[in-house]
């Protein structure tokens, strides 16, 4: 069974498995094996530090990289293109567009295509009740996904579960067999005076079952909070890191709001793709919800209705991440005050203005600021 842990206000539950072997994340003491040694800390406390743990020559070889530290002075922004019929276009080139921030063109230092960097992929499961139909064909597409898009000694991913608590199923690895068993053990979790077949009854709720009530809700927002806050804090440096959040979009027990998910993920680089999907008999799918999310993080939301769309979903997603391009730029603004910046792509070259490609990508960022930042990240693997 899982130890649930309160960290930064938000319930994480965290698996033994999840222990074992893998980066732990969430403010607590590294590699902690028994639920006694868990800490509890809310907002605006501060993290009591771990004694680091020796080193493990068996431990995988992604997790066991030296802590650096990376200061640059440019904006990095991946975007994709495409053309009415949906087709990649691959072949753009710098003087084929100009970046704006805040209204003023920008100059361009770095332009590259079909990049290749490294993947640190977050898969956030719902588990509640509106998933049960749904959820072995998410699992198994999430597994034949992993399988596809995993690079040895390159790319590394996590898996988390939530209903109205989040659960780290497993942390950041680059070990594929983890993640399967990782994503074996994601189950549906009954909502108290459940039945069957979507049916809940009334009665009295189970005395002191916190569990069980919390498991008659779902987190959306937190999950997406949490994730980003804390277990893309600690992800490689220099990879482009990704959450991928299987849900209908109905949140009905977040402590933070849909905007604050939205924020957070911005400030943590991180692209969200959706994949809307759900019981039609449990109120079907918030496509609004799921849509605003990953049009302000940069990436995009799918809404299958068959396992065949929900596999090609996840192709699609693969695709986006191998065929982006990357622009960095060193803004006119020096100003380091946390404040938004609003970015804008355009196509200049005549030609390819007449073809109206769609670009994605995210539509802004925070400037950093003077304070020190967040927890010090691993060097990704060559």
């Amino acid at each position: 069974m899982p130890t649930r842990v309160r960290t930064s206000g938000l319930l994480f539950g965290i698996t033994a498995a999840a222990l074992s072997g893998s980066v732990l994340v969430f403010s607590m003491p590294a590699r902690t094996q028994t639920p006694e040694t868990s800490r509890t800390r809310r907002v605006g406390e501060a993290a009591t530090p771990s004694p680091t743990p020796p080193a493990d020559p068996k431990q995988d070889p992604q997790e066991s990289d030296e802590v650096v530290r990376v200061e640059t002075n440019l904006t990095s922004i991946f975007f994709t293109a495409a053309d009415s019929s949906k087709r990649f276009i691959n072949n753009l080139k710098k003087e084929d567009i100009r970046i704006l921030e805040d209204g003023q063109a920008q100059e361009i230092f770095t332009f590259q295509q079909n990049l290749d960097l490294p993947l640190s992929i977050a898969i956030l499961i719902d588990t509640s009740l509106s998933e049960e139909r749904t959820l072995p064909d998410e699992k198994a597409a999430a597994r034949s996904f992993l399988e596809a898009v995993m690079r040895p000694n390159k790319d590394e991913a996590a898996i988390v579960s939530f209903t109205g608590e989040v659960t780290l199923e497993q942390g950041f690895t680059g070990n594929v067999e983890r993640l399967r068993r990782a994503i074996d053990r994601v189950e549906f979790i009954p909502p108290s005076g459940y039945i069957g077949g979507g049916v809940v009854v009334g009665g009295t709720p189970p005395i002191s079952d916190t569990n069980q009530m919390l498991s008659g809700s779902t987190a959306i927002w937190d999950a997406v909070w949490a994730s980003s806050n804390e277990l893309m804090a600690i992800s490689a440096d220099q990879t482009r890191r990704t959450i991928i959040l299987l849900t209908d979009g109905e949140d009905t027990s977040s402590q933070v709001k849909m905007h604050d998910a939205i924020e957070r993920a911005q400030k943590a680089d991180a692209l969200i793709y959706a994949i809307g999907i759900g019981d039609s008999y449990q109120g079907g799918v918030d496509m609004g919800k799921l849509q605003k999310i990953t049009e302000q993080t940069g990436g995009r939301a799918y809404f299958p209705r068959s396992e065949s769309e929900l596999r090609s979903a996840f192709a699609q997603i693969q695709r986006d991440l191998r065929e982006q391009y990357l622009v960095a730029y060193s803004p006119q603004n020096k100003a380091r005050d946390g404040s938004y910046r609003r970015i804008q792509i355009e196509i200049v070259e005549p030609e390819l203005r007449k073809q109206k490609l769609k670009l994605n990508y995210r539509p802004g960022y925070f400037a950093k600021t003077a304070e020190p930042e967040s927890p010090a990240k691993r060097r990704s693997s060559p």
